[in-house]
C-alpha cells in the first residue's frame, strides 16, 4: 500500500508518498507566502496551505497506482493560531509559531497567573509563540473577531478539517497551545477559563496514530485519490520529525536543524524540570517528550547567505572553513527572539569579538556555531535531570551540511546518526497514516522497521575540548546583554 506525508511547513507545503517497507517513491513540494503586517509579526493565509497542498497531492500521485493509496497524515508548523467562525471560514490570517506580538500576553500569563499555575495546568509556561497568549492578544486587540470564534484549530489540523471534515486535533500538537493539561491528555479546564473559551471552541483530541475520518468524496475524486482513503490526526512537526528518524520509545534524541532549531528527547514517563527551560510535550508514539526549541537555526543560515552575503552558494562558503574550535568570532542565533531555554521574545541576533583580522569565513562558522551553542544550551538542561544521552538522530534542512554535522557532534560531545530518509516531518507524517491504516502494530514498531541509519558522525577529543572552553564563553554572552535588548526595545 501507498501512504502520504504531508509536511505544512513556514515557507512550504512538502507532500512525500511512501510504501509500506518505507520507500519513498515521489517527493513535490510547493511554496506559499509568509506576511509581516508589523514588525515581530508572522501571519499566513490558511486557504494558501490547502491550496498548494491539493495541488501538491495531484502532482505527487499522478504517476502511481492510485488504488494503493490507503492513507495521508500529517507533520504540520505548531502552536499557530487559526479561527473559524460559524460557517467554518478562517476569520483572520492564522498568526504563526515565530509570531512575537504577545509579550504583554506572555507576561501576564507567567507573572500574574504565575508559572507555578501554568506547569500545574499543562506542563509548561507561557512562550510568545504559543497558541493561548494569542487567543488573549485576539481578545483584547480583536474582539470582534474573537467573538465569531466557532472552533479554535492548530495549522495542520485545519488542513485535517478540509480534507475530512472532521474538527481534530492530536495530543502533540495540543501539547503547544497552552491550553491541554499534557500529563493527563485532556483540555485544562483552568486554561480555558483564562482564555475565555470554551471545550466546545477546540477540536476533538485523537493520538497521532488515530484515523479522524476519510477524505471527502467530492475533494477525494478532484485529487484522483481512491474512495474511503483514511486521514490519520497526525503530530507536530518535531514530534512528526522524530518519528521519521525513529526517535520514539524512552531516552531516544533527535535535533533538527530546520528554519527553526530542536533538541527532542523521547520518554515514557512524564517529567518536568524544575524552570520549564523545556518542553513538556505529548509524544506522537502514545507517550511523552522534553523538547528544547531555538526560533531561529537554519534560518540564521539562510538570513546570513541570502540577506548579507547575496550568495546561493551555501556549499561553497563552508568549504574554505578550517579551524574548528579556534573561532574567536561569536554569534547568538536570536533572529525572532528566543524560546528554549531563555524565553526572551526580546532577545536578538548578535556577533561579538570581530577584530581587523576577522574573515568572512569567520563569520560564517561563527554563524554554524552559534546554532550549535544554544542548541546546547538546551542539552544542558536535560542533563540537570539526570538524562544522559550519548548519540542523537538529525534531520532538517541544516543537517545536509557535513560541516554542521561536525560542529554539532563536538559541540555536544554526542555522536550523530545520520539516516537514509532526511524526510523527517513529512517521512513521519506518512509512517503515522501507516499506522493508522493498520500496517504496523504501534509507531515504534514501524519506526524500527522502517528508520535505517547509514552514517555516523563521531565526536573527536581534541575538537571536544576546544568547543567545551568556547561554550563556556558563549554561554555568559547571553545574560551579559540581556538587559540591553530590552533596553533596545524601547
Amino acid at each position: 500500500m501507498l501512504y502520504i506525508g504531508v509536511d505544512l511547513g513556514t515557507s512550504a507545503v512538502k507532500l512525500l508518498l511512501m510504501d509500506e517497507q518505507g520507500k519513498i517513491h515521489n517527493i513535490v513540494s510547493k511554496e506559499y507566502p509568509l506576511y509581516f503586517p508589523h514588525s515581530g509579526w508572522s501571519e499566513q493565509n490558511p486557504e494558501d496551505w490547502y491550496e498548494q497542498s491539493v495541488e501538491g497531492m495531484k502532482e505527487l500521485i499522478r504517476d502511481c497506482d492510485k488504488s494503493q493509496i490507503a492513507g495521508i497524515s500529517f507533520g504540520g508548523q505548531m502552536h499557530g493560531l487559526v479561527v473559524l467562525d460559524e460557517q467554518d471560514q478562517v476569520i483572520r490570517p492564522a498568526i504563526l509559531w515565530n509570531d512575537g506580538r504577545t509579550g504583554k500576553e506572555t507576561d501576564y500569563l507567567n507573572e500574574a497567573v504565575g508559572k507555578e499555575k501554568l506547569s500545574e495546568y499543562t506542563a509548561n509556561i507561557a512562550f510568545a509563540g504559543f497558541t493561548a497568549p494569542k487567543l488573549l492578544w485576539m481578545k483584547e486587540k480583536e474582539p470582534e473577531n474573537f467573538a465569531k470564534i466557532v472552533k479554535i484549530m492548530l495549522p495542520k489540523d485545519y488542513l485535517a478539517y478540509r480534507l475530512s471534515g472532521v474538527h481534530c486535533t492530536d495530543y502533540s500538537d495540543a501539547s503547544g497551545m497552552l491550553l491541554l493539561d499534557v500529563k493527563n491528555r485532556c483540555w485544562s479546564r483552568e486554561m480555558m477559563e483564562i482564555c475565555g473559551i470554551t471545550e466546545t471552541q477546540l477540536p476533538k483530541l485523537f493520538e497521532s496514530y488515530e484515523a479522524v475520518g476519510t477524505v471527502r468524496p467530492e475533494l477525494a475524486e478532484e485529487i484522483g485519490l481512491p474512495g474511503q482513503v483514511r486521514v490519520i490526526a497526525g503530530a507536530g512537526d518535531n514530534a512528526a520529525a522524530a518519528v521519521g528518524t525513529g526517535t520514539v520509545g524512552d531516552g531516544m534524541c533527535n535535533i533538527s536543524l530546520g528554519t527553526s532549531g530542536t533538541i527532542f528527547i523521547s520518554s515514557k514517563s512524564f517529567g518536568v524540570d524544575a524552570n520549564n527551560a523545556l518542553h513538556s510535550f505529548d509524544h506522537a508514539d502514545g507517550y511523552y517528550h522534553l523538547m528544547g526549541c531555538m526560533l531561529s537555526a537554519a534560518s540564521c543560515n539562510k538570513w546570513w547567505m541570502d540577506e548579507i552575503l547575496k550568495t546561493a552558494e551555501y556549499t561553497k562558503e563552508q568549504e574554505a572553513i578550517q579551524k574548528l574550535g579556534e573561532n574567536q568570532v561569536f554569534y547568538l542565533p536570536y533572529l525572532m527572539g528566543e524560546r528554549s531555554p531563555h524565553n526572551d521574545p526580546q532577545a536578538r541576533a548578535t556577533f561579538i569579538g570581530m577584530t581587523m583580522d576577522t574573515t568572512r569565513e569567520d563569520m560564517t562558522q561563527a554563524v554554524l556555531e552559534g546554532v550549535a551553542f544554544g542548541l546546547r544550551d538546551s542539552l544542558e538542561v536535560a542533563r540537570s535531570l539526570g538524562i544522559q544521552i550519548e548519540r542523537t538522530k538529525i534531520c532538517g534542512g541544516g543537517a545536509k551540511s557535513p560541516l554542521w554535522k561536525k560542529i554539532i557532534a563536538n559541540v555536544m560531545n554526542l555522536k550523530v546518526d545520520v539516516i537514509e530518509s532526511e524526510e523527517g516531518p513529512g517521512y513521519g507524517g506518512a509512517i503515522l497514516a501507516a499506522v493508522g491504516c493498520g500496517e504496523y502494530g504501534s509507531v515504534e514498531e514501524a519506526a524500527g522497521k522502517l528508520v535505517k541509519v547509514v552514517d555516523t558522525v563521531e565526536p573527536e577529543e581534541e575538537l571536544v575540548a576546544k568547543y567545551e572552553e568556547r561554550y563556556q564563553k558563549f554561554r555568559r554572552i547571553y545574560p551579559t546583554v540581556k538587559g540591553l535588548f530590552r533596553a533596545l526595545a524601547e
